[in-house]
C-alpha cells in the first residue's frame, strides 16, 4: 500500500518560469513533463523517463490525486501545479480537484495531501535553496552542479542554427551523455530532499502551521484578477510618456541620451552643480536648492526614472489563461519571523496611492487617453504608479472587501512587554501618535487640535524606535526630512524610551533570556515566550505555539567590544553567513512573528471566504455583493485563544479595483 511518494520532476516549456511563475509556465502547449523522479515509502529512487516513451505506473498515477497518500517535494507547490496539468491533459480519470462551485482553484490538486521539505527547512532556519540545504547540512549526496546546465539544455527553447539542425528544443537523443547525467541529477534532487526529511524528523513542523500550508497553496491556486485592458494602456502610455520626457530632457540638456548617467553628471557639473550621485535621494534633495531650469531638468530624471510601473509588465507575463495571477505567496518566505514574502509581483511592496481623484484617473489610463492625463496632472508616470494597486480586480459580479489591522505591531509589542498605557490607548481607540506624543512631550497633544505640530514627532518615534532603534533609526525613516533637526534626535529617543520603561525593559529581558539559554543550555521564558537550546539550535517559542529556529547560535563580542549573539541564517545580501543579533533585534522577530501568526488565524478563520491576497496586516477578499464588511473585520478582529487579553481592531472597506483606503 502506498503512504507516501516523494517525488521531483524534470519538465520543459517555452515560457520563462522565473518571470511567468509556474503557473503560467504549465499553460504553455509545449510544456511536458520529461523526468518523473519517485520514491514510494522512502524505498530506492526510480525515475522515468517519459521524453524516451516511459509510462508512470497507474497504481503512482491513482496515488497523485488519492488524500491518504502524502506527496512530499521540495517547494512542492511546483510538482504539485505541474502535475495538475499533466493529468488534466494527460490522464483526466486521475485527477481531482477540490473546489465548491465558483471557486477558482478547480484546475489543480488538492494541496492538502501535499507537504513540502522547502516549508520544513525554513521553519528550522535553513536557506531555501536544495542545495543550499544540502551543503548546510554536510550531506554526502549532494544536488549536482551540473543541474543548472542541464535544466538550460533540456528544459528551455535552444537557437535553431545552421549546426543544430534549425530545431527549436535539444531532446535525448541530441546528447546522450548529458541526458544520461540529467537522470541522475533528477534522482540525486529526490534523494537529497529524503535525506532532509530523515534530518529534521526531530524537528517537525506542526501540524497546524502544514494546515496554513494548505490555505496559502488555496490561496495561490485561486489566484487574483487583472484587468488585462488596463494593464495594456498603461504599458502603452508608459512608453509614450518615456519617449515624451526623454525629447523634452533632450531639449533642455541638449544631451543624445539624457538618461546616461555619465552625460547626465557631465551636464550637472557644467551647469555649476556638484553631483555625487543621481540616486532616487539625491536628485530630491537636489531639486530644493537648484535654480529653476535645472530643477526642471532633474524633476524630468526623477519621472523619467520611476520603475514601479514595470510590475504592469510583471501583471502582463504572470497572468493567466482565466485572467488570474496565481502564486503570488511564497509561504515561510521570511524563516526568521515566518512571514509571507511576496512573489512576481511583489503584492507587499506596491507603490501607495493618494489621488484624490483615483478612479477617473483610472478611467483615463484605461481609455489611452495619454493627453488629458499629461494636461490634468504633473506627473504621468507618478500616476500609473499610484494606480497599480486599481489593476486588481474581483471576477464580474464580485468585489472586493479588503481588511486590515490596526497598528498590529504597536498592539503585539505593547502586549507582550506589559506596557499597560498603550494597551490601555488601543482598548480605548486612541490614537497611539498623539498619545505617545503627549507622553513624551508632558501636554495634551490632538491630532486636529492642541499641539497637534507634535504628532508627527510621535509618529515617527513610533514607527523607528519600537526595536531599539536610535538616531540612525529616525534618519532612515525620514526624521530629517519630515523637519525634525539633527539636535532633537537624541532627546527625542530617550523621552520615547523614558515613556516606554516596560518595552525598554523587555528588550533586556529578551536579551539576558537568549544569552543564558545558550550559555547554560537551559530553558528560560519572558512572559509568553520561551527559549531553549536543543541540539545546536535556538528555538523561541511563541504563544501559538510555532518556534523560531535560530543555526548554531553563540556568544561573541560586538565591533563595540560588548556581549552579542550570533548565529548562522541568511544575510541582508542572501548568503549563509553568521549574523550578529541582540535583545531588541529578537524582540523584532518576536513581534513580527507573532503579528504572522495573527494573521494566519485571522485566514483560517475567514478560510470559508474567497481569499484572494494578504499583506502583512491585511486580507483581500473576493466576495458576492451581499457578504457583510462588518462581519468579515469583526471575525477577523477576534482574539486568537493563544493570546488572551491583546487588544485588536481590524477595519475594512469594500471596493470595485484593489487601493489604499
Amino acid at each position: 500500500m502506498i503512504r507516501t511518494l516523494s517525488l521531483d520532476l524534470e519538465t520543459r516549456s517555452s515560457v520563462d518560469l522565473a518571470k511567468c511563475g509556474v503557473y503560467r509556465y504549465c499553460e504553455s502547449t509545449d510544456f511536458d513533463i520529461l523526468l518523473f523522479g519517485v520514491s514510494v515509502n522512502g524505498g530506492p529512487v526510480t525515475v522515468y523517463d517519459l521524453a524516451c516513451g516511459e509510462t508512470v505506473p497507474e497504481e503512482l498515477l491513482a496515488a497523485l490525486s488519492d488524500d491518504r497518500v502524502t506527496k512530499w517535494a521540495y517547494n512542492a507547490s511546483f510538482e504539485r501545479v505541474c502535475l495538475s496539468v499533466w493529468l488534466r491533459r494527460n490522464y483526466p480519470e486521475h485527477f481531482r480537484s477540490y473546489s465548491i462551485d465558483g471557486d477558482p482553484v478547480q484546475n489543480y490538486l488538492d494541496p492538502a495531501a501535499w507537504k513540502c521539505t522547502l516549508v520544513w527547512a525554513a521553519y528550522n532556519g535553513l536557506p531555501l535553496g536544495l542545495e543550499k540545504v544540502g551543503a548546510v547540512l554536510g550531506f554526502e549526496e549532494q544536488k549536482l552542479k551540473e543541474g543548472k546546465d542541464l535544466v538550460k539544455y533540456f528544459c528551455c527553447p535552444c537557437k535553431p542554427t545552421k549546426s543544430n539542425g534549425g530545431r527549436t528544443w535539444n531532446l535525448p537523443h541530441h546528447a546522450p551523455d548529458k541526458w544520461a547525467l540529467f537522470k541522475k541529477y533528477n534522482e540525486r534532487d529526490v534523494q537529497v530532499e529524503m535525506q532532509i526529511q530523515a534530518r529534521l524528523q526531530n524537528y517537525p513542523v506542526p501540524d497546524f502551521v502544514w494546515d496554513e500550508y494548505h490555505l496559502d497553496q488555496e490561496i495561490n491556486d485561486r489566484g487574483i484578477m487583472i484587468d488585462q485592458e488596463m494593464v495594456a494602456q498603461a504599458l502603452r502610455i508608459d512608453e509614450i510618456s518615456k519617449a515624451d520626457l526623454t525629447a523634452r530632457m533632450q531639449k533642455k540638456t541638449g544631451l543624445e541620451n539624457p538618461n546616461s548617467v555619465v552625460q547626465m553628471k557631465e551636464f550637472l557639473t557644467g551647469s555649476g552643480m556638484e553631483v555625487d550621485s543621481l540616486g532616487k535621494k539625491d536628485v530630491t534633495a537636489m531639486i530644493k536648492t537648484a535654480p529653476e531650469d535645472l530643477a526642471e531638468v532633474l524633476e524630468l530624471r526623477l519621472q523619467l526614472a520611476k520603475s514601479s510601473v514595470r510590475k504592469y509588465q510583471a501583471m502582463q507575463n504572470a497572468v493567466c489563461a482565466d485572467g488570474r495571477c496565481h502564486g503570488m505567496f511564497q509561504f515561510y518566505g521570511a524563516n526568521r519571523s515566518g512571514r509571507w514574502a511576496g512573489r512576481l509581483i511583489q503584492l507587499q511592496n506596491l507603490p501607495q496611492n493618494h489621488l484624490a481623484d483615483l478612479e477617473q484617473a483610472r478611467e483615463l489610463v484605461k481609455s489611452g487617453d495619454y493627453e488629458m492625463l499629461d494636461t490634468l496632472y504633473d506627473s504621468v508616470p507618478g500616476v500609473l504608479s499610484e494606480l497599480i494597486r486599481t489593476a486588481f480586480i474581483p471576477r464580474p459580479g464580485y468585489k472586493f472587501i479588503v481588511s486590515d489591522f490596526s497598528a498590529i505591531e504597536a498592539r503585539v509589542l505593547s502586549h507582550l512587554a506589559g506596557e499597560e498605557w498603550r494597551v490601555d490607548v488601543f482598548r480605548n481607540g486612541r490614537d497611539i501618535y498623539c498619545e505617545s506624543a503627549s507622553r513624551m512631550f508632558g501636554v495634551p497633544v490632538e491630532k486636529h487640535g492642541q499641539n497637534s505640530h507634535l504628532r508627527q514627532k510621535g509618529k515617527i518615534a513610533e514607527l523607528a524606535l519600537g526595536y531599539g532603534g536610535s538616531t540612525g533609526a529616525l534618519r532612515a525613516m525620514g526624521a530629517l526630512d519630515m523637519g525634525l533637526t539633527e539636535e532633537e534626535l537624541q532627546p527625542l529617543v530617550d523621552m520615547w524610551r523614558s515613556s516606554n520603561p516596560h518595552i525598554t525593559q523587555y528588550w533586556w529581558e529578551v536579551d539576558t533570556a537568549v544569552k543564558d539559554a545558550i550559555s547554560f543550555r537551559t530553558g528560560t521564558h519572558v512572559g509568553d515566550i520561551s527559549f531553549v537550546m536543543r541540539k545546536g539550535m535556538l528555538f523561541i517559542t511563541l504563544p501559538s505555539g510555532r518556534k523560531l529556529a535560530y543555526v548554531k547560535p553563540r556568544i561573541g563580542e560586538n565591533r563595540f567590544g560588548g556581549e552579542s549573539v550570533t548565529y548562522m541564517g541568511i544575510d541582508a545580501t542572501k548568503h549563509w553567513s553568521r549574523i550578529e543579533s541582540y535583545g531588541p533585534k529578537f524582540v523584532e522577530n518576536i513581534v513580527q512573528a507573532v503579528s504572522r501568526d495573527i494573521l494566519a488565524y485571522a485566514m483560517r478563520t475567514l478560510s470559508y471566504c474567497q481569499i484572494v491576497g494578504h499583506v502583512h496586516d491585511e486580507l483581500i477578499i473576493e466576495c458576492g455583493p451581499d457578504v457583510s464588511l462588518q462581519a468579515i473585520c469583526e471575525q477577523m478582529g477576534r482574539t486568537p485563544p493563544w493570546l488572551p487579553g491583546i487588544e485588536l481592531r481590524a477595519d475594512g472597506y469594500e471596493c470595485q479595483f484593489y487601493q489604499k483606503q
